[in-house]
């Protein structure tokens, strides 16, 4: 742990789980969802959309704000989107498959962000590009077991805006970079008025390609302990070997771009600790100041 931000709430009344507040409010249906789509699939109501749809506008303005293109990305891929972003071969048994047409549903628009300069000589003075990407999401989610299978934490389908930056490679500038896709997912939190810590994940716990990684996780009172709500990573040239991508330096030479990722916000999975943070004795649910004007102006559910 290298920070924390804000403290847990203490609640004098008995405080319910993130289901138990949206089933109150008519937001979420898990046994229907279950019904069409089988374990871990649910339908969001009512309220329980304008959330969702309001973490995603939010955090789009925000990035929009600091300079970021948005881009709208195809969630169904080629096989060499998933192999240069490193997703495959290592993690080839947690995406859903289309044999027929030899495609893959993408677990994170990063995928598709990363691959959109695929075999591409960029100019220097053109770098860093930002992007920010919205797209559902889908994971298989294999041996995931215990409380991370409850309500909505680990579900097969979400929605994600994700934050993708291809820079010059320069050790320096990519630091530079990584701490700002890092404060840009805190300002999220802080809008969202969330209580969250941030860790710096060791070596032997970071993914292929990886060479420095930090997650936040936001506390979620229902698991009386942090969850991981974003993930932050730098890859130096380790995508952009995978998928060609080069920039033609000042002196005419070329040079594989150092590529960045981090998730601005993943839902339904924030709504756990937006939910159950802002709860009230009443059964009210208070919405952060900052999300109202994406829920038409609410200040409360219920």
């Amino acid at each position: 742990e290298v920070k924390r931000v804000g403290e847990p709430p203490s609640f004098p009344f008995p405080p319910k789980n993130h289901v138990e507040l949206m089933l109150l409010h008519d937001m979420l249906d898990v046994e229907r969802g279950v019904k069409v789509a089988g374990s871990r699939s649910y339908f969001l109501k009512n309220d329980g959309v304008l959330l969702h749809l309001g973490v995603l506008r939010l955090a789009l303005d925000l990035l929009r704000e600091q300079g970021f293109t948005l881009m709208y990305v195809p969630v169904l891929v080629n096989a060499f989107a998933m192999e240069g972003t490193g997703y495959f071969p290592l993690g080839r048994e947690q995406a859903y498959h289309i044999p027929e047409d030899e495609k893959y549903l993408v677990g994170t628009a990063e995928v598709s962000l990363v691959a959109y300069h695929a075999e591409e000589i960029l100019r220097e003075e053109d770098l860093p590009l930002r992007y920010a990407g919205i797209s559902e999401a889908f994971r298989r989610e294999v041996g995931s077991a215990g409380r991370d299978t409850f309500g909505l934490y680990r579900v097969h389908q979400f929605s994600k805006v994700e934050q993708v930056i291809l820079a010059p490679a320069d050790e320096e500038l990519s630091y530079q970079l990584h701490m700002e896709l890092l404060g840009n997912a805190e300002e999220l939190l802080r809008r969202l008025e969330l209580p969250y810590r941030v860790v710096q994940i060791a070596t032997g716990d970071m993914g292929q390609g990886q060479v420095r990684k930090h997650d936040i996780e936001t506390w979620m009172p229902s698991r009386g302990d942090y969850g991981e709500t974003h993930s932050c990573s730098t890859f130096h040239d380790f995508q952009a070997r995978r998928l060609k991508i080069r920039y033609r330096k000042s002196d005419g030479s070329l040079a594989y771009a150092y590529t960045l990722n981090n998730t601005a916000i993943a839902s339904p999975r924030v709504l756990i600790a937006l939910l159950e943070n802002h709860q009230m004795e009443d059964g009210r649910i208070r919405i952060p100041e900052a999300l109202r004007p994406y829920v038409g102006g609410k200040a409360y559910i219920g």
